[in-house]
């Protein structure tokens, strides 16, 4: 089965402070993550097998998971 794309927020604990950057996960890989420190959260796209797959991994590289979400590209990385 090919990977599924996820969205996964994590929100800050702590105003003002820059966010970790995700580890290497195992069995889900990081596409992209972006920090908005307005809304004091942090959004990574992550593909993986499953939601549990995606979960895992990210809990397993020390990251919480507040939501979790399958994921839809409405247009192309490359396609600015």
């Amino acid at each position: 089965m090919t990977d599924r794309l996820f969205a996964l927020e994590r929100y800050d604990e702590v105003p003002g402070t820059e966010p970790a950057t995700l580890p290497a996960l195992a069995g889900a890989r990081l596409v992209a993550a972006v920090h908005l420190p307005a809304d004091q959260v942090v959004l990574a796209l992550v593909e993986g097998r499953d939601e549990r797959t995606v979960e895992a991994a990210a809990t397993a590289a020390g990251w919480r998971v507040d939501r979790l979400h399958p994921a839809t590209w409405i247009s192309e990385r490359g396609n600015r």
